[in-house]
């Protein structure tokens, strides 16, 4: 899997991408402990707010980052989300109001909300073959899994020997780190010219590529069954550990690093697992597998006693990490294989957007109807949704999705580039390629049943 590092553009991507990814753990950590300076008791109810606008920026600034990618270099975009984040980061001990927050959390997460789509489009470009670029996201999502572990750790370590101001200064340079390694990379160019049309159709041209591509509406109910278990964990584990275990809050970390372990471990091994077994059945054997884990959720929900209960959790929230990261870690793999590679940073952007709104739905669904209704009609409500999400992401994805489709154009003029090795038919012309939805290919076309096995 390192060996993808070997390439001097990807390894100064990577190095970036971890260091912005540490930075903002540091922020985070930070960003809390202001909430509570300013806030006192109503810390809580900023910070729900603050991660709120977190995603209400995901979801509205990525389709527009997709719509302008196009008319600016991948250097310049990367570079100056950076350059954004390091001056909020550099802003945020300086502030006293609420407000102030709000707006600076929104300002640096609009400028995540451009870097992420945009690097995730590159990484493709960088390494074309697909076991490197399988290597390259199994890294991507170990990065994500370790950095929740290692940021509030290492926080907690600076944090005895300085005050929490100081890790903003922290965040700062990690972002200007990133933003010199991006810079000394030697970046792929854009392959195409901007395109034509307006700024809606263009910042709409991501989501509709999405509801246009059979595994791609697959993989809108996939992100909501992921969203629906890591909103259970990452809103209600302190919930399950304090009051419905009553164990110390030194456990909190401990079940949030059994959910970071399991992915961690499906990371490691599904490079080798996909050059054996197709995206589809690793992905959606993730997303059932959630609703088992569910399943054995409720039980442990019910029972108020036993002292199998805290393994058991760990356990739970081990296979949660592990089915989800069974689901996100092929993503990009699919992003890549349906869309055009000049209308990658869009569809990357409408994945980052798309899946973002779930979390939106699913974050607020954890945490009120566990505070109003208790655990267990969270679990249900959540477990019934991934569970649904994921039926019908089976309905949606076709068992039979071979990259080379056979179509009809009856539109194209016969002196057409595109047909030139096309075959004359009553209608029109009939080829086979590798096919995505693009300018030439507005529909995704019937496919034949696959013929049983002999």
């Amino acid at each position: 899997m390192l060996s993808v590092l070997r390439n001097r553009t990807y390894r100064h991507l990577f190095t970036a991408q971890v260091i912005a990814l540490v930075g903002t753990g540091l922020a985070t950590v930070a960003l809390g402990l202001l909430a509570y300076d300013i806030a006192g008791a109503d810390a809580g109810s900023v910070l729900g707010t603050a991660l709120g606008i977190k995603m209400v920026a995901y979801v509205l600034i990525a389709p527009v980052v997709g719509a302008i990618a196009d008319r600016l270099p991948p250097r310049a975009l990367l570079v100056g989300a950076d350059l954004i984040r390091a001056a909020v980061a550099l802003t945020l001990p300086f502030v006293d109001q609420v407000w102030q927050v709000y707006v600076l959390v929104f300002a640096l997460q609009s400028a995540s909300a451009a870097f992420t789509p945009t690097f995730q489009s590159l990484i493709p470009a960088v390494l074309p073959a697909e076991r490197d670029y399988t290597h390259a996201l199994s890294l991507s999502r170990l990065a994500y899994d370790l950095e929740s572990l290692f940021s509030p750790a290492l926080a907690a370590a600076l944090l005895t020997l300085i005050s929490y101001n100081w890790l903003f200064t922290g965040t700062m340079l990690g972002f200007l780190a990133s933003a010199a390694l991006v810079v000394s990379a030697v970046l792929p160019k854009p392959l195409a010219a901007p395109r034509t049309g307006t700024v809606y159709a263009k910042a709409t041209a991501g989501t509709r590529l999405f509801f246009a591509t059979p595994r791609l509406r697959a993989l809108l109910a996939l992100n909501l069954a992921v969203a629906a278990a890591s909103a259970t964990v990452t809103v209600n584990t302190v919930v399950y550990v304090r009051e419905h275990l009553g164990r110390s809050i030194a456990d909190v970390p401990l079940a949030l690093g059994a959910y970071g372990a399991g992915s961690m471990v499906v990371a490691l091994l599904l490079p080798r697992v996909l050059d054996k077994v197709s995206d589809r059945a690793v992905m959606l054997r993730g997303a059932l597998l959630l609703t088992v884990v569910y399943a054995g959720l409720g039980a442990l929900t019910a029972a108020h006693t036993g002292g199998w209960r805290w393994p058991a959790l760990l356990a739970a929230w081990a296979a949660f990490g592990g089915a989800c990261s069974m689901v996100l870690t092929p993503t990009g793999r699919l992003v890549r294989r349906s869309a055009p590679p000049e209308e990658r940073t869009s569809a990357f952007a409408a994945q980052f957007s798309l899946s973002h709104s779930c979390w939106l739905l699913t974050y607020p669904l954890a945490g009120w109807l566990g505070a109003a209704a208790g655990l267990q009609s969270a679990v249900i409500a959540l477990g019934a949704l991934a569970f649904a999400a994921a039926l019908l992401a089976v309905k949606l994805w076709p068992s039979h999705d071979p990259d080379h489709l056979t179509h009809l154009h009856t539109t194209l003029d016969a002196e057409h580039p595109h047909l030139a090795d096309a075959a004359r038919v009553p209608g029109g012309w009939r080829h086979s390629h590798s096919y995505v939805v693009d300018d030439l290919h507005s529909t995704w076309p019937a496919l034949p049943e696959r013929a049983p096995a002999r």
